[in-house]
């Protein structure tokens, strides 16, 4: 099944989901990201984002031209519906990156977001920081796999961006088998070579 990315507010995905977008450079990736984020927003979610580029106040710019009044983005980011975030505050806080602590900042901020009345929350984040070899990075792929128990427990879409000028193909295998759905060329795609997490783990065994 397909369906494209950014056509209303279920942007053509399910709570629960844990999505792989891959694209080449950040024009390419702003095509699915904004839409994913213009979307949400509209429809009350929750917005988390985590990226490195580009600066905060320019990434709100580019958000905001998807709006009659470019002001409500202002306000959603007043309002912490939308929060911009550095890998250096989410991902590699403390100076590495921990799975076990990566996904206790996401559960607080979707406990947190879902007790303050949000029905949704999208979260969408971009590993950039991978290729500068910060503490704790050979744990990322586990910490995909494991994204795979936690992405159902809550109304939640995480949507993970890969630039693949960045990755190696082996990541990029790696990556794909570890996310239910893809984006490609716009459209969300069922991932015919996903692996659940006892299967993948068994397989990196």
């Amino acid at each position: 099944m397909t369906n494209a990315i950014g056509s209303g507010p279920t942007l053509g995905f399910e709570p629960g989901d844990h999505v792989c977008a891959f694209y080449v450079g950040t024009a390419e990736r702003d095509k699915l990201l904004m839409p994913f984020l213009q979307e949400g927003l509209r429809a009350g979610n929750k917005c988390l984002c985590i990226a490195d580029s580009p600066a905060h106040q320019t990434m709100v710019a580019n958000i905001a031209e998807g709006f009659d009044d470019p002001e409500d983005v202002e306000r959603s980011v007043a309002s912490r519906q939308l929060e911009l975030l550095h890998s250096t505050d989410s991902y590699t806080r403390g100076g590495s990156f921990s799975t076990l602590r990566t996904i206790d900042f996401f559960r607080e901020t979707v406990e947190g977001a879902l007790s303050s009345g949000y029905e949704r929350v999208l979260i969408s984040g971009e590993p950039a920081w991978l290729s500068q070899g910060a503490p704790g990075a050979e744990e990322f792929v586990d910490y995909e796999v494991s994204l795979n128990d936690f992405a159902p427990q809550y109304p939640q879409v995480i949507l993970c961006l890969y630039d693949l000028e960045r990755f190696g193909g082996g990541m990029v295998v790696d990556i794909m088998r570890t996310h239910k759905k893809l984006v490609l060329g716009g459209f969300v795609l069922d991932n015919p070579h996903y692996l659940s997490p006892d299967e993948f783990r068994a397989t990196a065994r």
